[in-house]
């Protein structure tokens, strides 16, 4: 799942009453041509610039992973509300895409290792994001990268994971991270936006 506002304890049967309008928040659906193209863009200079596997965790409804596979890449999305996965199934019919329902926490992939497993909103969630970083980590091949976009949302309750704290998160497990810091374009969220939003990428 993609939402920073709701988190994945929730059951999923609450995401799954979320998904008939999960794609109205310009992030999310990605319809705005502009919020498309900027999401695009982005995921070109995180992604390896060769086609390759991609495990999509959280993958809502599948726009990210949309975006992935028109840029070559195949991809394996996996989500805990079975109506997210129905919908991002539809959306990439007909293209070389998988899409399982499973926990984040330890995706369902068996032996399946990938070229970079991209997270939008998800990590925050986890009661331990140490370990599940761990895991994640192992489901890359040699040379594959982590690809994690959080932040942190509210101004009276804050939730979510600074971007200092993952980067700490991932120092003993990858030699070369990279931040980069996302609130200041809002062509990617349909909107100007003034809390931590970012993408690290991590390569072990």
């Amino acid at each position: 799942m993609t939402n920073g506002e709701q988190p994945l304890g929730s059951a999923y049967t609450d995401w799954d009453a979320a998904a008939p309008a999960f794609d109205d928040e310009p992030d999310h659906g990605l319809r705005d041509p502009e919020v498309r193209q900027a999401w695009a863009d982005r995921l070109r200079s995180w992604l390896p610039a060769r086609p390759g596997d991609l495990l999509d965790v959280g993958c809502g409804t599948g726009s990210l992973s949309l975006l992935a596979a028109e840029q070559g890449h195949r991809v394996t999305g996996v989500d805990l509300s079975p109506a997210m996965v129905e919908r991002a199934r539809a959306k990439l019919a007909g293209r070389d895409a998988v899409f399982l329902v499973g926990d984040a926490a330890a995706p369902p992939v068996g032996e399946d290792r990938f070229d970079a497993v991209l997270v939008r909103h998800v990590l925050w969630t986890q009661a331990d994001p140490a370990r599940v970083l761990r895991h994640w980590a192992g489901l890359l091949r040699p040379g594959g990268r982590l690809v994690l976009v959080e932040g942190v949302w509210g101004a009276v309750s804050p939730v979510g994971i600074p971007a200092d704290r993952l980067t700490g998160l991932l120092a003993p497990l990858a030699g070369d991270v990279r931040v980069e810091r996302l609130s200041g374009d809002a062509r990617l969220w349909g909107r100007a936006v003034t809390d931590e939003r970012y993408a690290v990428v991590a390569v072990p």
